[in-house]
């Protein structure tokens, strides 16, 4: 493997047959998305498009701790704080370009994705036409917990279907394993992660539902619904507050935990994710979500809580966030519904 299409050390590849095969390669920062990163994914992207040799893309990590935690929070921080809203979020929208050029790109893409898989990580790998993951996967979308709002295509992706398991998702940042992550639709096969480089060889010789066919084994789990009866209807509230209200009269003690981890949450992230995930529903493809996630990033990143949230969660780790506005019913909500509107 090597650096020379992507100029980047963190974005390495190298072609197997047919198989063009890019690996994060950032460990020690569980390969944390930032600028950079996204640049050289696209430019080994750009570089494959047209190449003659190469039918197939296969997007990895070379550690098996996380396939990717998401953007670099740390570095967005920093920016925020040393250049204001505009450059951080011309930062930030490298990743959201790279993750549409992967969603529609012309040749088949697989993506393993195994270890942890978050926020930015969920957009760059689970956007692509052929999703594994393992029983070490992860998956997350944690960011109204850090004043963020929900993002890299995971709008699309948590709209979908005729539920509303995908808007707690996005409320709480619950954490969901590989198997749930298959019946939820966020991943399309589960392969034991000793199965992986086997996996990869056999891509080589053979179509990709053929590989496939040999390796997948099918969730142990077998569930008619994503989240129980109860819980479903405390999410189909028409307002978000209602939500609270729903989750306090529910006996499930999920609903208990749901509505700890909600109280912890940015109000403003919540009320951004809230409008965002409805507005999502009635949007036809990626592009259109993209584009609405896009004006409600570029929102938040005028509100302290992004700065506040990392602080809290990943810099002074004392998890006791200071969110402005502190309450729900004092957020902004029509300044975001102008947002929503476009």
């Amino acid at each position: 493997m090597g650096k020379t299409l992507s100029g980047l050390a963190d974005v390495q590849t190298e072609q197997i047959g047919h198989i063009g095969r890019i690996v994060l390669d950032r460990p020690k920062r569980l390969n944390a998305l930032d600028a950079e990163m996204s640049q050289a994914i696209m430019r080994v992207l750009e570089g494959w498009r047209d190449h003659p040799a190469i039918t197939l893309i296969v997007l990895e990590s070379s550690s098996s701790r996380a396939f990717c935690a998401g953007g670099d929070l740390r570095a967005i921080r920093e920016a925020l704080l040393a250049y204001g809203p505009d450059k951080t979020y011309a930062l930030m929208n490298q990743a959201y370009t790279a993750m549409l050029q992967l969603a529609a790109y012309p040749k088949p893409v697989v993506s393993f994705l195994d270890g942890i898989v978050m926020g930015g990580g969920v957009g760059l790998g689970c956007l692509v036409g052929h999703r594994i993951v393992t029983e070490r996967s992860v998956l997350a979308m944690p960011e109204t917990s850090i004043g963020l709002v929900t993002d890299a295509g995971q709008s699309w992706l948590l709209s979908r279907g005729n539920t509303y398991a995908g808007l707690r998702f996005a409320l709480t940042g619950e954490r969901i394993t590989g198997e749930q992550a298959v019946i939820f639709g966020l991943a399309d096969a589960y392969v034991p992660s000793h199965h992986l480089e086997t996996l990869r060889t056999a891509l080589v010789n053979e179509s990709i539902e053929s590989a496939l066919s040999r390796f997948t084994i099918s969730p142990q789990r077998k569930v008619a619904k994503i989240i129980p009866d109860a819980l479903e209807d405390c999410y189909a509230a028409p307002e978000l507050a209602e939500i609270f209200t729903r989750l306090e009269a529910c006996p499930l003690k999920e609903a208990k935990q749901d509505l700890e981890i909600l109280k912890q949450a940015s109000p403003t992230s919540l009320w951004a994710s809230w409008y965002g995930w409805h507005a999502a529903r009635k949007l036809k493809t990626v592009q259109e979500v993209f584009d609405l996630e896009r004006r409600l990033v570029r929102y938040v990143l005028t509100q302290p809580d992004l700065v506040e949230g990392v602080r809290a969660r990943l810099v002074d780790r004392d998890n006791t966030p200071l969110w402005k506005p502190s309450r729900l019913d004092q957020v902004d909500t029509q300044a975001l519904r102008a947002v929503i509107g476009g």
